[in-house]
C-alpha cells in the first residue's frame, strides 16, 4: 500500500523562496515536501485501487477549470497546531470546490479539520521558528495561473514526490466583467 497526496504545487520562482525560508527556519520536512496548496492530504491507497483513484482525479480535473491563484502574506494555526502558512488570498473557492471533489470517490475521507487551503512553511518547530517563518514571509506576495494540480506518493525515506500532473481543462462557468 502506497501514501498519496494531490496538490497544487506552487511554481517557480516562488517556490524556490518558500522552500527556502523552510528550511532556514529548520523545518524538518523543508527538503521532502515541496511548496503546495493541498488538494488530498496523505492517503493509503493500495495498489487495486489506484486506477480508479487516478481515473477519478482524470475526471476532476476534466471538469475544473484553470483559475487565478494570489498568496499573500502569513497565517497560523496556533495555538491548535504548531504552524505557520503563507495564505491564500485569492482562489480559495476553487480550491474548495477542487479539495471537495478530489476528496470523494474511491479515497472518500474525514478529515481531521476543516479545510482551509494554504502554503505551510513552518511546522514542527519550536515558536521562536515559527515567529521567525512568519515575518519571513511576512510580504510574500505571489501570483500565478493554477492549471492542474499533481499526484505525489511518499517514499520510504519520507520524501513526496511528483507522480503525474492532471491538466485543468473544465469550462468556466459565470461571466467576469
Amino acid at each position: 500500500m502506497a501514501t498519496f497526496g494531490v496538490a497544487i504545487t506552487i511554481p517557480q520562482p516562488w517556490a524556490q523562496r518558500l522552500s527556502a525560508a523552510r528550511h532556514t527556519v529548520g523545518d524538518p520536512m523543508a527538503r521532502a515536501i515541496p511548496p503546495h496548496v493541498t488538494l488530498l492530504p496523505p492517503t493509503e491507497v493500495t495498489d487495486t485501487e489506484v486506477p480508479a483513484f487516478t481515473s477519478h482525479l482524470e475526471d476532476v480535473a476534466a471538469r475544473h477549470p484553470n483559475f487565478s491563484m494570489i498568496l499573500a502574506g502569513t497565517a497560523s494555526f496556533r495555538p491548535v497546531s504548531p504552524v505557520v502558512f503563507v495564505q491564500v488570498s485569492e482562489g480559495i473557492s476553487s480550491c474548495e470546490q477542487l479539495e471537495r471533489a478530489v476528496r470523494s470517490g474511491p479515497v472518500e475521507r474525514r478529515l481531521d479539520f476543516n479545510y482551509h487551503p494554504h502554503v505551510t512553511i513552518a511546522h514542527h518547530v519550536g515558536d521562536h521558528a515559527l515567529d521567525l517563518a512568519a515575518h519571513l514571509c511576512a510580504d510574500f506576495r505571489a501570483e500565478f495561473a493554477v492549471g492542474g494540480f499533481d499526484l505525489y506518493t511518499q517514499g520510504i525515506d519520507q520524501v513526496w514526490r511528483p507522480q503525474r500532473h492532471f491538466t485543468l481543462s473544465g469550462e468556466a462557468t459565470g461571466a467576469r466583467p
